[in-house]
Parts: C-alpha cells; sequence; structure tokens
C-alpha cells in the first residue's frame, strides 16, 4: 500500500487510539454484565464439534449449547458465581449459626406467636372437625374455651423450643451455598447487581482508562509507524493498544494488595483503597436481598433439607396437641379411637409447619433483622485481610478476563484500522 505524504495527520492517532480505548472498554464491560439473557441462534453441528473446540472456546457463553450469540459473562455463570459468592466471600464473614443467631431466634419466636395465635386456633378446630366433625360440635363451650386458653398458654413454649432446635440444627437444616446459588440461578440480575454495585467505581475506571491509556499507547505508535513505515503497523498497534489497556486497567484494580512506596507516591490496588466504602455496598446487598430471615426461613421449609426440618416442627407440635386438650385429652382420645386421634395430632402437626413459617415473611421484620445482621457482615468485611476482600470482586474477572482481554484486542484491530483509514484519507 502506498502511503501519502504525512505530517499534522499523525497527531490524530493518539485521539483515536483514545476513543477506540474508551469504546473497546465501555463495550467489554457491557459483555461482562449483558444481555442477561442468551441472545443468539442454534448452530447446526456446533454442538458435535465442541469437544474438539479449545477449552477457551467452549467456555464463551452459548457455545457448549451449540448455540451461536452471546450472553453476559456473569449471568452465563449464575450458578458458579453464587458458589464463589459463599466460597470467596459470605463464608468467610461468618458461620451459618452466627447468621442464624443475629436474626434473633427469640425475637422470631415472639414475633411468630404474636402473629399465628389465631392461625393456630382456626387450625386446631379445622382439624378436629375434618377428622372428628361431631367431636368439636358435642363438645361444650367450656370446653372449647379451655382449649384455646391451653393453646394461648402453650403456643409461646412450643414456638421457643421450634426456634431453639432449629438453631442446635441450623448446619444441618439449612445450606447457604446451595441458597445462594438457587438465588442467583433464578435471579441472574441479582449478581450482576452484586459486582456492579460493589464495584461500580472500578468498572468506571476500567471504562475510562480505556481513553488516558489507549491515548498514551496511541502516541507511542507514531513513532513506530513512521519508523517502520508499513500499512500494517496501526493494525497490529491496535491489537496490543486493546490487549494492553484493559490488562493494564484489570490488573490496577487489584494489585498490589499491600501499599507500596515509590518515591512520593504511593500505590495500591483501587478496590483495596475503597474497603470500607466497598464492604458497606456489598453488606447491603447479602442482608437485604441475599441472607434475608425470609430467604432463609423459605429455605429451611422448601429447600434441600426441608424434610429434616419439617420432622423436627411436627415431632415439637405433636406433644401440643395434648397439651391443648389438657385433662380432656384421655376421654377425647377413646372418644375417637387410637387412629382418629392419631389423626388429629399428626394432622395439626403437619399443617402447623406452614403456619409457624408465615409470618417470617412479614416485611417489616425483616428490614429489622437484617440491619442487625448487616452491621455484623460489614464490621467483619471492613476489616478483612487484603487478599481475602480483593477475591470477592475479582471472582467475576478471574476466570474470564482472558475474555475481556481479548475482546479489547479484536476491537483494537478494527480500531488500527480506523485509524490507518483516517491518516491515509487526510
Amino acid at each position: 500500500m502506498n502511503l501519502p505524504p504525512l505530517d499534522w495527520s499523525l497527531l490524530l492517532i493518539p485521539l483515536i487510539t483514545g476513543i477506540i480505548g474508551y469504546i473497546t472498554n465501555w463495550v467489554g464491560i457491557r459483555l461482562l454484565f449483558y444481555p442477561i439473557e442468551f441472545v443468539g441462534v442454534d448452530v447446526p453441528g456446533l454442538k458435535r464439534l465442541v469437544p474438539k473446540l479449545p477449552g477457551r472456546i467452549q467456555q464463551i457463553p452459548g457455545v457448549m449449547s451449540g448455540r451461536l450469540g452471546w450472553q453476559g459473562i456473569i449471568p452465563s455463570r449464575a450458578q458458579k458465581m453464587g458458589s464463589l459468592a459463599v466460597d470467596k466471600g459470605i463464608s468467610k464473614l461468618g458461620s451459618q449459626q452466627e447468621f442464624y443467631q443475629q436474626l434473633d431466634p427469640d425475637r422470631i419466636a415472639e414475633h411468630i406467636v404474636a402473629e399465628s395465635g389465631d392461625e393456630m386456633h382456626a387450625l386446631v378446630e379445622e382439624v378436629i372437625r375434618r377428622e372428628h366433625p361431631q367431636l368439636w360440635a358435642d363438645a361444650p363451650p367450656a370446653v372449647r374455651n379451655a382449649v384455646h386458653a391451653r393453646i394461648d398458654d402453650q403456643l409461646p413454649r412450643v414456638v421457643d423450643d421450634i426456634a431453639t432446635t432449629i438453631g442446635e440444627h441450623i448446619d444441618d437444616l439449612l445450606d447457604v451455598k446451595m441458597m445462594v446459588v438457587d438465588q442467583f440461578e433464578r435471579e441472574p440480575e441479582l449478581v450482576n447487581r452484586v459486582f456492579m454495585e460493589v464495584g461500580d467505581k472500578e468498572l468506571n475506571f476500567i471504562i475510562n482508562s480505556g481513553f488516558y491509556i489507549g491515548t498514551l499507547l496511541g502516541a507511542l505508535s507514531i513513532p513506530l509507524f513512521l519508523f517502520i513505515d508499513r500499512w500494517w503497523v496501526l493494525p497490529v498497534c491496535g491489537i496490543a493498544v486493546g490487549y494492553i489497556t484493559n490488562y493494564i486497567a484489570i490488573k490496577v484494580i487489584f494489585l498490589p494488595y499491600e501499599p507500596r512506596k515509590f518515591g512520593p507516591f504511593t500505590l495500591q490496588g483501587l478496590f483495596i483503597k475503597r474497603q470500607d466504602e466497598a464492604s458497606q455496598a456489598y453488606t447491603s446487598i447479602v442482608a437485604e436481598e441475599i441472607l434475608t430471615l425470609s430467604n432463609i426461613a423459605e429455605n429451611l421449609l422448601y429447600g434441600r433439607q426441608s424434610d429434616r426440618t419439617r420432622q423436627l416442627i411436627r415431632d415439637a407440635l405433636k406433644p401440643s396437641v395434648d397439651d391443648a386438650l389438657g385433662m380432656v385429652g384421655p376421654a377425647v382420645r377413646v372418644a375417637t379411637g387410637p387412629d382418629e386421634y392419631e389423626a388429629i395430632r399428626e394432622g395439626v402437626a403437619t399443617e402447623g409447619v406452614e403456619y409457624a413459617f408465615e409470618p417470617l415473611q412479614d416485611p417489616e421484620l425483616n428490614r429489622e433483622r437484617n440491619a442487625v445482621l448487616q452491621e455484623m457482615l460489614y464490621e467483619r468485611m471492613r476489616v478483612l485481610p487484603p487478599a481475602d476482600y480483593a477475591e470477592m470482586l475479582r471472582q467475576a474477572f478471574k476466570e474470564d478476563e482472558w475474555l475481556l482481554i481479548f475482546i479489547g484486542a479484536v476491537l483494537g484491530f478494527v480500531a488500527g484500522w480506523i485509524q490507518l483509514l483516517v491518516v491515509t484519507a487526510v
């Protein structure tokens, strides 16, 4: 290619490189988080080729399922991000037992008693009527009132026993890791929020640094262009600029962990410097969206270990039927027969599980307990060792940063061609 005489037009190279550096980094960050759902098409035969492709290529969203398109890297790894969020973050801030204790079992029991008393009265009546319709109809008003009075008397003790027993067995009943994994899989937008809100300034730095670093590297490419005097210099420099800008930006965010002095300057990873501020943002999301009282209650009642939770509550509720009936209990057992009496006990125990947990969905109670939990999480996160703290955001980039850097290199190559066309056209 014959190049026309070059003069002041070379000054356009750093400007164009800076603009392209900004754009490539902006695109790279967007591709990290969006789109939340996969957008693309099925490619016949691609799935059969996957085993033959390099491992890095197989990791690109959609490829493993034989589709060509894109999904944000973070939401496409929602399950894995949930697992990492617990391993690299939440588990370092406390144990399941500590989380449960911060929610305050005594306060939980108090709220359940206050909110579920009427429902438990109705439940006992409903089960007795269903299992032995005539029994409740024939019972004198004094007997009915006595049963309800004993329910009111026994309910606080029963609920307190349940809350305490759950706490004693919380590690067998609750699986925080799977709870988070399942939630991230259901709500991939929540995964984005965790990283975007906690690392908002660092993500903006990556984008803005594309312009500054790109401009600097663009200026350095001018003498190369003049010295080598070949058309391919600018496209190749574009690759280097796209690669280096993303590489430097990502490294500067996290490294060095500890402050290092270089003359009058002190260097430390940008994210590390913001530990106190970022801790506030991270623990706010964790306490208000993830480790909430309602989420923990739902996991206990419907999660992978829910059978054990329900059995534990049933075992605690069955004796309460005997307590509620009091002195008339033996007479009721005789009147109904052992099978029907046991059916009444089982019915109250089984259906009472739902009544015991329903009050835990109360928004006001959740705000109260979540605020206490957040305070504990924040105080612990803000003093984490820098290496442990950095891993909380680092996980968003660690395995897939090669893809961001690669995207930067590809877009940088395109930018190099744009530079070449502009410079040679002026």
